[in-house]
């Protein structure tokens, strides 16, 4: 029995989802619109302010889409609604960044400036004050493609385990190994 499935979608005001016959789900909000197709096994149906998703049978392919889909098609309300926000953190000496546009140029230590187009439906912004770590904050309504890029940016300069140098997620606990031990 998949419980993620089975839990019906609550749809915020001001948010509407509407299903054409080819099983394609559009989710429009105060953010923006997204859309996302369902495989045509699994039948999505709007009930009021509640989305409901429905499976054909207990296999365990039905009941994985099951979940899938409800999770997609929750993740587009909260998205078109609330919006999405990851925050990362440079951590290095002479580590720098900074957006123009929708271009982010940063400074990760190598002998050359990175710079990475983003696409137009995440924004970025970079804030570094002084004695403090450079911030980068990227906002988007679309999650799967905000934490794709957001691995993206961190793939670059991943945090090592020693100082721990590197593009790290706000909040995150970088796990630090001892270094060489002094020999007497």
């Amino acid at each position: 029995m998949s419980r993620i499935g089975n839990l019906p979608i609550e749809i915020p005001e001001g948010v509407t989802i509407s299903v054409n016959d080819k099983n394609l789900v559009t989710v429009k909000g105060p953010l923006g619109e997204l859309s996302q197709l369902v495989d045509r096994e699994i039948k999505v149906a709007v009930e009021g302010n509640e989305c409901k998703l429905e499976r054909p049978s207990d296999i365990k392919r039905h009941k994985s889409l099951h979940g899938l889909y409800r999770s997609l098609i929750n993740n587009m309300v909260i998205g078109v609604s609330q919006g999405y926000t990851i925050q990362q953190e440079l951590v290095g000496v002479g580590f720098r960044a900074e957006a123009k546009g929708q271009m982010l140029e940063m400074s990760l230590g190598f002998s050359h400036d990175i710079v990475i187009e983003l696409p137009p439906e995440v924004k970025v912004e970079t804030k570094t004050e002084r004695r403090s770590n450079p911030v980068i904050t990227l906002t988007s309504i679309d999650k799967q493609l905000l934490g794709h890029i957001a691995s993206k940016i961190r793939s670059l300069r991943p945090p090592e385990p020693y100082k721990g140098k590197g593009v790290k997620f706000v909040g995150e606990h970088i796990r630090r190994k001892a270094g060489k031990a002094a020999s007497v």
